[in-house]
């Protein structure tokens, strides 16, 4: 298992430290290996420096180094990653030619070249250059192998019937804050990521490098539905609930609905609520500027996202970018008098939006949403903003159950005709003997 770290930056890896984005972090990783590291605490942080890394920068010109991580520090309240890099002496630096025919094997992937971010891959770097004639033998370094990594942390609470998990949700202290609740299916495997941001099972981004595409191709097909929107933000709640990936992350006010997404799939793996507190203060609503500034990100190519330098703090300077002004188009569209100075803190936080309920399904669960910026994370042990806590569930099929007496099932989750239709045929199915 390596490292494998890639930049844009000519030299960067010369210089004593440097800095991720934490949305970078795990990209092109597989589940397993990404769900250890969902938290980065002292275990993570020391599994992640001892392990080998190969530092290569984007383009195949330049050669890559072989060495450690001296150090590792979230920084920026987790959103970024300040790393201290060495390189082994005993190893020369290794161009592309050489490595190219062992790509495949090292599970480096053709794409992971032209983008800057940091993997974690299952195979063994040392033995593979050893191997290939690539560098001479090296004293053995330990290995760590999946079995060696930290495990995935357990929720502090655990609820098996509705009884226990409302008793945990009225025993838990927000302070007089506002409070939102989300419910996952499996607990180590899914992540505070909208569908946008998600990966498939080795790592590899599923829609993210669409999103324009897609958000057009919707509105292209079925453009009377989205006649009565005004803003993008409206778009992308009616796009979110017809299943299309978007940056937004469902949440609800309502507790026994988060437990209802926690055990309606997946019934023999253990589910958790998320909980979620936060000021009031910082909750916006469907006509928020912040939140239009985020939500026209979708409306950007993935090429005009990449292009945004966020290094300068001059908020005059970031906003001459041409891709920033491509945004500020899109904004000015529906707020024709916006200011014209976007703040770059904001483009890249995770916000709370109330949206409008525009269907029964919204209004039913309760609905509102976390609205992800561009490249932004929500670390899953929370935020300054963002409080976060979870409470395992365990015997789904018996709260299941327990719900339904409570009439929170598929009929009234998804008020459609379909649905209810469904769960019917289903109530009154023949059980047998």
């Amino acid at each position: 298992m390596f490292n494998f770290l890639v930049t844009s930056i000519a030299g960067a890896w010369d210089r004593p430290g440097y800095e991720y984005d934490r949305g970078r972090f795990l990209e092109y990783t597989s589940d397993e290996i990404a769900a250890r590291f969902r938290e980065l605490k002292e275990p993570q942080i020391k599994a992640l420096t001892e392990l080998p890394c190969l530092f290569a920068y984007e383009g195949t010109d330049e050669p890559m180094r072989v060495g450690r991580l001296k150090r590792i520090k979230p920084r920026n309240d987790g959103r970024l990653l300040f790393i201290e890099p060495e390189f082994d002496t005993r190893v020369p630096p290794i161009s592309f030619e050489q490595i190219k025919p062992f790509q495949v094997s090292l599970d480096i992937r053709d794409w992971e070249l032209n983008r800057t971010h940091w993997a974690i891959k299952d195979e063994d770097l040392f033995q593979m250059l050893t191997d290939s004639g690539i560098v001479p033998g090296v004293a053995e370094i330990p290995k760590i192998e999946k079995a060696d990594l930290p495990p995935v942390s357990a929720p502090e609470f655990q609820a098996n019937s509705v009884g226990a998990f409302i008793g945990h949700v009225l025993d838990l202290d927000h302070g007089g804050r506002e409070v939102f609740y989300r419910g996952h299916s499996n607990r180590t495997k899914y992540l505070l990521e909208p569908s946008i941001f998600r990966k498939d099972e080795r790592g590899n981004f599923i829609n993210r490098y669409a999103e324009d595409r897609m958000y057009r191709e919707l509105l292209v097909s079925n453009s009377v539905d989205f006649q009565g929107d005004i803003y993008t933000l409206d778009r992308l709640v009616r796009m979110q609930h017809y299943s299309l990936p978007t940056r937004l992350l469902d949440i609800t006010s309502n507790p026994l609905i988060a437990l209802y997404f926690a055990c309606k799939s997946n019934l023999d793996q253990d589910g958790e609520v998320v909980v979620f507190s936060m000021d009031q203060t910082q909750i916006k609503y469907f006509d928020s500027d912040t939140a239009s500034c985020i939500a026209n990100l979708t409306r950007l190519p993935q090429k005009s996202k990449d292009d945004v330098d966020y290094s300068s703090n001059d908020v005059r300077k970031f906003n001459r970018q041409n891709a920033v002004k491509q945004l500020l188009h899109f904004i000015k569209e529906e707020k024709p008098f916006f200011e014209g100075r976007i703040d770059p803190r904001h483009l890249r936080s995770v916000i709370c939006v109330k949206g409008k309920h525009t269907n029964n399904r919204i209004a039913f669960q309760s609905g509102a949403f976390l609205l992800f910026g561009d490249d932004a994370t929500l670390d899953e042990g929370g935020s300054p903003e963002i409080a976060v806590q979870r409470i395992a569930v365990v015997d789904k099929r018996s709260v299941i159950k327990q719900l339904d007496q409570l009439n929170i099932n598929e009929s009234t989750v998804f008020p459609y005709i379909e649905s209810s239709a469904k769960y019917i045929a289903q109530k009154f199915s023949f059980k047998g003997a």
